[in-house]
């Protein structure tokens, strides 16, 4: 973040201002948004939080207006800048393009992209890791088939009811089909998608999750959860539901590491 601040940067480009833009507490990956924010160190803010004046960005504080260099946003592109995109957004800063485009402030990541959201580059990361860091990988892939490779599409359409099928470019838990899971005119849907465009689809294998009890309207029940390193775990709040991201209902659970 430090390395994408502007030149004119307030204190210097080796200490410039950084803050995570979040849409606010009503957001279903807001608990994500403040971790990630005090693991960083730096402020979370909303929209109504920041204010342009003279194409620079300013954070509200109680001791005035100091002077943002840098913006990991968490907000899509179209609610950025009522004043680029949709006009009806209250979610971010009126004039925020303006400051980008003079080279005030820096966004991260940039209108119109992602970071490392491909998932057809999840087949590739153990030669990545081998290839930059000669080392081989601890924990092994899940078995990934590319859809635009001939053989990979052959075996995902005849496999259909066996896979998990995702699109290479959504995120948040959208567009995937659960082959198990799914409906004769869910898997018949998904199917038309793979031969319309099958670059743009990966298959796994459907992975059976762990289940934890979780409080659910006063009753516990269980659910399933994906454990990640650092003690933090996703878990589907949907009965029944291997679908993990808050985004689709999941939610999040503290974590204790025992040896």
């Amino acid at each position: 973040m430090r390395e994408i601040a502007p030149e004119n940067a307030a204190g210097g480009s080796s200490d410039p201002e950084i803050v995570l833009l979040s849409p606010g507490t009503y957001n279903s990956a807001y608990f994500e948004h403040v971790f990630l924010a005090r693991e960083m160190g730096v402020p979370l803010v909303e929209g109504r939080d920041l204010v342009v004046e003279n194409d620079r960005v300013y954070m509200r504080t109680t001791s005035g207006l100091a002077r943002v260099d840098v913006i990991y946003r968490r907000i899509n592109d179209d609610f950025l800048d009522p004043e680029a995109f949709r006009p009806e957004s209250a979610l971010g800063v009126p004039g925020l393009m303006r400051a980008y485009f003079a080279g005030n402030v820096a966004l991260a990541n940039a209108i119109g992209t992602g970071v490392a959201d491909d998932k057809a580059v999840y087949a590739y990361m153990p030669r990545i890791i081998r290839y930059y860091l000669s080392e081989d990988p601890v924990l092994e892939n899940v078995e990934t088939n590319i859809c635009r490779e001939g053989d990979a599409l052959r075996y995902t359409l005849d496999h259909l009811a066996e896979l998990v099928v995702k699109p290479v470019g959504e995120a948040g838990g959208y567009g995937i089909t659960i082959g198990p899971r799914a409906t004769r005119a869910e898997l018949d849907d998904c199917r038309a998608k793979l031969l319309d465009d099958p670059a743009n689809y990966i298959s796994q294998p459907c992975i059976s999750l762990s289940v934890s009890p979780t409080l659910i309207d006063g009753e516990v029940e269980p659910r399933h959860v994906d454990v990640l390193p650092g003690g933090l775990t996703r878990v589907a709040l949907r009965r029944g539901s291997l679908v993990v991201n808050s985004s689709q209902g999941g939610g999040s659970k503290d974590t204790w590491v025992l040896e």
